[in-house]
């Protein structure tokens, strides 16, 4: 049984305008529009789904008032990928493609939208391209003929400007697998971890509920539309 993720199930991206989205990420991107429904437990909140491939998804999201707070470059969005944000903020997003041959059918595709592209630029570990989304959004498509290799590129000068040590980096490489018992119980609330930003005394009862409790009060099974 695998002890760590096996991929991205999706990546969810804050929009103001919907429909502005699903339009640039279907007719110009290619991914298709596969769920568009109200948000679960999210009362006013809008959630798209577009299918990147059988494992991985685009997500949207609209909640009320997101058109109302502004886009702040070095705060909200880096604008470039070589631009600061805020700490914690989306920097860049980057898609893949299968191959070279791929990634120039992609900056063609996106051009003929009309879409201005940069590249493709050689990395060594990839490929890249550049372009701008809905929202001063930045993205990228990139593709790589192998896998990364470690020894050639964690730079030791890098890791000493990152204060990571050479026992740290050993760790870093190849991380410890869990065999403790399952299911494991909530930990005590711990205010030097990181948590869900929701009202304090909330989230400390959510944490507090059995998880079976969780599961079964909180899940939304069954698909907007009745099957036919």
């Amino acid at each position: 049984m695998s002890q760590q993720p096996n991929g991205i199930h999706h990546i969810a991206i804050m929009c103001g305008d919907i429909r502005k989205h699903i339009a640039f990420f279907s007719e110009v991107v290619g991914f298709p529009l596969v769920a568009l429904f109200d948000m679960h437990g999210v009362p006013g909140g809008l959630h798209a789904f577009l299918r990147m491939n059988d494992f991985g998804y685009f997500s949207l999201v609209q909640l009320p008032g997101v058109d109302r707070i502004p886009i702040e470059l070095g705060v909200t969005h880096s604008g470039s990928g070589a631009a600061p944000c805020a700490a914690g903020t989306l920097q860049h997003l980057a898609f893949r493609a299968a191959d070279e041959a791929e990634l120039l059918a992609m900056r063609d595709r996106i051009r003929s939208h009309g879409v201005n592209v940069v590249g493709p630029i050689d990395h060594g570990m990839c490929t890249s391209i550049y372009f701008a989304g809905p929202d001063r959004m930045t993205l990228e498509v990139a593709t790589s003929d192998a896998p990364v290799e470690p020894a050639r590129w964690i730079d030791p000068a890098v890791l000493a400007k990152a204060g990571i040590s050479a026992e740290e980096a050993e760790r870093f490489k190849a991380p410890a697998p869990y065999s403790g018992p399952s299911p494991v119980a909530q930990p005590p609330y711990d205010p030097a971890k990181p948590h869900l930003a929701y009202p304090e005394k909330a989230y400390r009862d959510v944490l507090a509920t059995p998880d079976d409790v969780i599961t079964e009060s909180a899940s939304y099974a069954e698909p907007p539309v009745p099957a036919s």
